[in-house]
């Protein structure tokens, strides 16, 4: 069995998902400080089930997840995945392959999974255990925590012996048992005083049993004697209705008798109408023939008068024809009709008195009919009241009769109700008084209390003003230590240049010799950078062969790949005769300034000969007129010799300072990498305090709550008791009162029941003797 592989997705400083592949054997995991080794162990812990965040270098336990950069933003979960090789059944699963993974979310939820199969915690510890890892069985050694291991005391040694030797589970188990066990001795306890209790009960439950059952009783004779008492009303309701419903038969009958009278009168009035109907055409006749009489006898006289008139004014006439007819004739006929008007007009006169006579009999009959009905309804309504008047007597002497009985009740239960209240008020007394005494040693505790909260208080102010300066301290050199990153990553893509030298270092093999670009090889003295750069000149941006031969592979190689032109420099150069100059006054050797292996000395010796180095550009030029041989450089790289001055601003840095400036960066880097990891060594150590500190001020606080809680239950008992003890009194008195108040009413509702009674005696007399 073996690590097979990691994969870490959002843990610490693992922002995107990387995994890590391990073979059988050592695994050594290298790095610079603050690259991240320490996470991949505390993943391999924290996927075994850590659950400590302080075994994790961190204050909680959500420090874990990827917190976020200035060009990535937070991620909202950490998930790591550990796969086992079980190929030779170590693990008590049937897999292969065994892979482990725990998701951790920033809201706090945490879900652990066994070959992709959801599990709970305890399942991953029992399968570690068995195999002698997990997260207690001291595989992972931390920081400090090998000196843990050497400091133990005897019982400690034996604790990780015995863990080495995979009893844990067991043990745990063991512990499980305990635990359940001891639970199981504790509900037993509770079950045995619980039963004493219910045994205590069982007598009392009995009597309120029996009382119960005569309750039952008394509630079963009380619906009988409503019954009989709703059966009683139900005779006398029924011997009411049928008297009433033989009244109404009688009325019935006189109502038949004068809706016959009206029927018979309707009968005749309906004949006289339709003799009138009759007579009706003869009289209309009639009336039309005087009519048109009327009018001809009117035309006849107009017609004598013009003829009078005409035979009186004009001369003779001839004589009248014979064939007219004569005016008496008409006088005759008009007389004749005269006389059929008059005797038609008797008769609608004598059809006339006969309707009236009809009309006026039935106005009659129907008085007659109203009178009777009136006096029917008086009748009915006389009797309706008097009994009416009998019911609601008779229902007020029952409701009377119930008041009395109902003030009865009142007056028991009033009177038990009394003494209650009153055995009340002397229990709240006494309560009152014993929890009296009890708040005056809680005075006291309260104020110790109060102090030891304030120290607590005072030294967790005093842990957060130091952790807060640690995590400033912590964050200045963060950031420095990423500016300082960010100008190394420069300052090394600088150095990847792309011209021959670049084309012979990443060749390789290829160029037999090669030993590497001279700007890695020297070191140079801190602010001679720039001198010998200058000094140096295309050398400084060479490569370094081991021979002239493997210098011309190098330059054929150059020119068959087209990769540029290059500076080499010959390792086995000649060494070139001793310089005759003299060093000038306040300068020194160029090749005095660098660090060279033995190797290339006698190389940049030549390339170096007769070349010092001077402070100014006026000290170059005085050493070179005094000695023309020489090559003068000065620290801002001018370069002056006998016929050419070299200098200027703007010059492209060589590769000797890059590498220097390089050199540099790395070097602070690294302090500053071990400046960080001291602030966060200390600020741990802070956190740790100040976490203690806080603990301190819960537990003060908790108790000061607790206190405050004991003193609030023990005030609000206080107002209980009293307002128990007052609002007891005071009812004792109501009830007192109201005991008086229900006695007086129910002698007055005993006279009322008498007085009603006499008077229903009376009214159900007058009712006999008038009768229906």
């Amino acid at each position: 069995m073996h690590l097979k592989s990691l994969t870490v997705r959002g843990f610490k400083s693992f922002a995107s998902s990387t995994t890590l592949r391990f073979e059988p054997g050592i695994t050594c995991v290298v790095g610079p400080n603050g690259s991240g080794k320490s996470n991949v162990v505390d993943a391999l812990a924290w996927v075994m089930g850590e659950q400590g965040a302080k075994s994790l270098r961190g204050g909680k336990m959500d420090d874990v997840i990827f917190a976020g950069t200035a060009e990535r933003a937070p991620l909202g979960r950490a998930e790591v995945m550990l796969t086992i090789d079980n190929s030779d059944g170590a693990l008590p699963i049937e897999y292969a392959e065994v892979t482990i993974s725990r998701t951790m979310f920033r809201n706090g939820g945490s879900d652990y999974a066994i070959n992709g199969e959801s599990c709970r915690l305890l399942d991953i510890q029992e399968l570690l255990s068995d195999s002698g890892i997990g997260r207690e069985m001291h595989v992972i050694v931390g920081q400090g925590q090998l000196d843990t291991i050497l400091q133990a005391n005897p019982e400690e040694r034996r604790g990780f012996i015995e863990e080495a030797a995979g009893v844990l589970k067991h043990r745990k188990r063991k512990e499980k048992a305990l635990r359940k066990l001891d639970a199981m001795e504790g509900n037993l306890t509770r079950v045995s005083d619980l039963t004493a209790e219910l045994r205590r009960q069982l007598k009392p439950l009995g009597r309120q049993a029996q009382a119960a059952r005569r309750a039952a009783v008394i509630q079963s004779d009380v619906r009988d004697a409503r019954l009989r008492l709703m059966a009683d009303d139900l005779v006398q309701l029924r011997r009411i209705s049928d008297a009433e419903t033989a009244d109404e038969e009688s009325f019935r009958a006189q109502r038949a008798q004068l809706e016959s009278l009206l029927t018979s009168e309707l009968a005749r009035e309906a004949e006289v109408q339709t003799e009138a109907a009759e007579q009706a055409p003869a009289l209309t006749a009639a009336q039309e023939t005087w009519f048109a009489l009327s009018s001809l006898k009117e035309r006849l006289r107009g017609t004598a008068e013009l003829a009078t008139e005409r035979v009186r004014l004009s001369a003779p006439e001839p004589e009248e024809d014979s064939g007219a007819r004569d005016p008496e004739t008409f006088e005759a006929e008009a007389a004749s009709l005269k006389d059929q008007e008059t005797a038609a007009q008797e008769v609608v006169a004598q059809d006339r008195l006969a309707l009236d006579a009809v009309i006026a009999e039935r106005a009659a009959a129907e008085a007659q009919v109203a009178e009777v009905e009136q006096a029917m309804a008086d009748a009915a309504r006389a009797l309706a009241d008097r009994r009416e008047g009998l019911a609601q007597r008779a229902g007020q002497v029952d409701s009377a009769r119930s008041r009395a009985e109902t003030r009865k009740a009142e007056i028991d239960r009033l009177t038990t109700s009394r003494e209650q209240a009153v055995a009340r008020a002397d229990e709240a007394h006494q309560s009152f008084t014993a929890l009296e005494t009890q708040v005056a040693g809680l005075d006291n505790t309260e104020v110790d209390l109060d102090e030891v909260h304030a120290e607590a208080v005072e030294r967790f102010t005093s842990a957060e003003k130091v952790v807060e300066q640690l995590r400033n301290d912590e964050q200045s050199a963060d950031r420095d230590r990423a500016g300082l990153t960010a100008r190394l990553e420069a300052l090394e893509l600088g150095m990847a240049r792309k011209d021959g030298s670049a084309a012979l270092l990443a060749a390789g093999q290829r160029v037999t010799g090669l030993l590497g670009s001279v700007a890695s090889l020297i070191t140079v003295e801190a602010g001679a950078e720039t001198a010998i750069a200058a000094a140096l000149g295309t050398a400084a941006d060479a490569v370094a062969v081991s021979s002239s031969g493997s210098a011309v592979s190098a330059v054929e190689l150059l020119k068959s790949d087209d990769g540029g032109r290059a500076g080499i420099i010959v390792a086995d150069a000649p060494q070139s005769a001793a310089s005759n100059a003299s060093l000038p006054s306040g300068a020194r050797w160029a090749i005095d300034a660098l660090t060279v292996p033995d190797s290339l000395r006698p190389a940049l010796s030549a390339v170096l000969r007769d070349t010092v180095l001077v402070n100014s550009l006026a000290a170059a030029r005085d050493a070179v007129a005094a000695q023309p041989g020489l090559r003068a450089v000065t620290s801002d790289g001018d370069v002056v010799t006998a016929g050419l001055i070299v200098g200027g601003s703007s010059a492209v840095p060589s590769l000797i300072e890059v590498q220097a400036a390089v050199d540099e960066c790395r070097s602070k880097l690294d302090e500053t990498n071990h400046r960080v990891e001291r602030a966060r060594f200390a600020l741990t150590g802070a956190v740790e305090e100040r976490l203690q500190a806080q603990t301190s001020v819960e537990n003060a606080l908790t108790q000061l709550h607790e206190s405050d809680a004991r003193m609030a239950a023990v005030a609000e008992k206080l107002g209980e008791l009293g307002s128990l003890a007052r609002s007891a009194t005071a009812e004792g008195e109501r009830l007192e009162q109201a005991l008086v108040t229900a006695q007086e009413a129910y002698e007055a509702d005993l006279a009322k029941v008498a007085e009603l009674q006499a008077e229903l005696g009376v009214a159900e007399s007058q009712a006999e003797s008038v009768g229906p």
